[in-house]
């Protein structure tokens, strides 16, 4: 499975240790993230992790445009519901709900989803593709 892992700056710590937890499940799979985001997580654990451009909005929309053509499978994106763009438009959330792709947006519902993959919930993702 591909799976994107993402987080708000004052996130980032809790994604490497979430990364960290489930190093086991995640390494098993196709990883995609923020180039800086994925050096802290390969720094951290021994996952093999895709950093895509650093520049922020760029990186969401090359995200977005492989989830339109159902590149990818789940995403993993910690978001801080303080920050002031928490609720503006966000094309990879918005290509994630036309091509029901599986979202979690905070600790509790990441846990969920990865157990849900590794316990095979999602594997009708492969028949999308």
């Amino acid at each position: 499975m591909n799976i994107v892992l993402l987080a708000d700056n004052r996130k980032n710590e809790l994604l490497v240790n979430f990364c960290i937890a489930y190093s086991q499940i995640l390494s098993r799979h196709t990883m995609y993230s923020l180039f800086n985001t994925s050096r802290l997580i390969r720094d951290a654990t021994s996952i093999d992790i895709i950093g895509l451009s650093t520049e922020i909005s760029g990186s969401l929309d090359q995200l977005a445009s492989r989830a339109m053509y159902n590149e990818i499978d789940a995403v993993v994106y910690l978001r801080d519901p303080l920050l002031d763009a928490y609720d503006a438009p966000n094309a990879l959330l918005k290509a994630c709900d036309t091509n029901s792709i599986p979202v979690a947006t905070n600790i509790a519902t990441a846990e969920l989803l990865v157990l849900a993959i590794d316990r095979g919930d999602l594997d009708w993702r492969e028949l999308v593709k």
